[in-house]
């Protein structure tokens, strides 16, 4: 049996399938992405970097940003980030993972160039040829011969969103790709004839592992896009006569919108099935999409720990339940109540899994790891339960993280930034549910005595120091922020005490 790498995800594929296809370039065929994979890592070793070191890539989505995560990631250890982060963020990113690189486009404005220069961390930008196929690149001239990481090894670097202030460092390893690859495209039927459309921003697993890595695992092929755009989702699709795409609910309601219009191009796009994850999807847009695109709805369900899949509807002839996240499509899955045991089918407590495709545990933060796993189960944090015929219900949250469309927030994090506005004296931010994202942000803030502070300001500060999902949308100025019977903070309950939710 092959050595489960990420480099062998691709090198066992036959040469002459597409890998990858974008809008202005020719096809990028397996052979051409074995060999760049090859040249790359040669290149990364004939420039002092091993297969330990890490890499920051912040490049703008589209085939540079998908063939450079393979290519790194079959080498060393591949750090994406949002390119939109603001210079605060992209300093604290940096400072916490370390990167022995960054890599960037030729020229590139990115805030990140000015803070890895004061941070000393070099600078790489890739070198494309005119005529170069889609996502074919290089960084240096110096070449030396390196040696193959092992399936231990890390292979991507991504950050979670903690309940604490600081979001945590989740490394996952070559095996834990390999292994969700295999999962995904498994339980997704995917075969080389298969083509799809990434919409979804490749610094998140969703996109990196579902879309790409689980495409990849079968030698089937990905039109790396741009990023989402609704307006042209539809003409991108039937161009590439794509079988599949994977997006986010907020996508799927954009989505929705435009073929509504235009109700034969999307019915005879003949797509095999469409997929959503990373938020619940509403059972109403579940069934809108089955109806319009006239195919199955596969509703996943993943998480970063798990680089990306845990659950999943099965594909026909099994049934696909609106409201269910499906059936293990991977690791094990358990229900486990406080003390660690494992309840029966039908009672409702935290998801728990464990696998291969699991990660081993935070970097640098045992209190995490402490409470995270139990007896080799990972708790997700997630609340649920199996119905009888073994489909997953997720009813809640245990964790205060916010999902705001996919894009998962630490409240935390976003108050730590308030709090250093000169005029607050204390933030406190909660999600409240929303029709269209499943969550979004609201905020209670104090002001400092005789301090004059505005909605304006606050948003504009936050502006200023966060990426855009992260600003709060509703903003309460408080005199004093509502607490439990015991005085602490309730983060849970203030949608509620601010008429949020019911």
């Amino acid at each position: 049996m092959s050595l489960r790498i990420v480099k062998n995800i691709i090198e066992l594929q036959e040469d002459q399938n597409i890998a990858i296809t974008s809008e202005h370039k020719s096809p990028l065929k397996f052979s051409d992405l074995k060999f760049l994979i090859e040249r790359i890592s040669k290149q990364l070793s004939g420039n002092d970097i091993t297969n330990k070191d890490r890499a920051a890539i912040v490049l703008p989505n589209g085939p540079y940003m998908a063939t450079s995560f393979l290519a790194i990631s079959s080498y060393m250890s591949a750090a994406p980030l949002n390119p939109n982060y603001k210079s605060e963020e992209f300093e604290f990113y940096l400072k916490d993972l370390m990167p022995k690189l960054v890599i960037v486009e030729k020229n590139s404005k990115n805030p990140v160039v000015e803070v890895a220069s004061k941070l000393k961390i070099p600078i790489c930008e890739i070198k494309v040829d005119e005529n170069s196929l889609s996502g074919d690149f290089n960084i240096f001239e110096k070449t030396s011969n390196y040696q193959l990481p092992t399936e231990d090894s890390e292979a991507l670097v991504l950050h979670t969103s903690g309940t604490t202030s600081r979001p945590k460092i989740v490394p996952l390893s070559n095996k834990n790709i390999y292994s969700s690859a295999e999962n995904i495209s498994e339980s997704l039927n995917l075969t080389f004839k298969d083509h799809c459309l990434n919409i979804m921003p490749l610094f998140h697993i969703h996109g990196l592992i579902a879309v790409l890595a689980a495409s990849m695992k079968v030698g089937a092929s990905v039109c790396a896009s741009s990023g989402f755009n609704a307006l042209k989702f539809l003409d991108n699709a039937k161009r590439e006569k794509i079988t599949w795409y994977s997006g986010v609910p907020t996508m799927h309601q954009a989505i929705l919108m435009r073929a509504d219009k235009n109700k034969e191009t999307a019915k005879n796009l003949s797509l095999r099935f469409l997929r959503s994850s990373s938020a619940s999807l509403p059972p109403a847009v579940f069934e809108k999409l089955n109806q319009v695109f006239n195919c199955p709805v596969i509703e996943a369900y993943g998480m970063t720990e798990a680089t990306h899949q845990m659950t999943s509807n099965p594909m026909p002839p099994k049934l696909q339940k609106a409201g269910y996240v499906g059936i293990p499509a991977g690791p094990e899955v358990c229900i486990m109540d406080r003390s660690n045991k494992i309840l029966d089918q039908g009672e409702e407590g935290e998801v728990c899994i464990k696998g291969e495709n699991v990660t081993s545990g935070y970097e640098n933060n045992p209190d995490a790891n402490k409470n995270s796993f139990s007896n080799g189960w990972f708790r997700t944090g997630d609340q649920g339960y199996f119905d009888k015929d073994g489909y997953l219900k997720i009813s809640g949250r245990l964790k205060e993280i916010i999902n705001k469309g996919g894009e998962k927030i630490s409240p935390l994090e976003v108050d730590n930034i308030l709090m250093d506005h000169p005029m607050i004296e204390q933030a406190v931010c909660f999600g409240y549910e929303d029709k269209m994202l499943g969550e979004d942000i609201a905020t209670a803030i104090i002001v400092k005595q005789g301090m004059d502070c505005s909605e304006d300001d606050v948003k504009n500060y936050a502006n200023a120091k966060l990426a855009k999902f992260k600003i709060p949308k509703k903003i309460f100025f408080v005199d004093e922020i509502p607490k439990g019977a015991t005085g602490k903070l309730q983060r849970n309950t203030l949608a509620k005490k601010f008429g949020l939710a019911d």
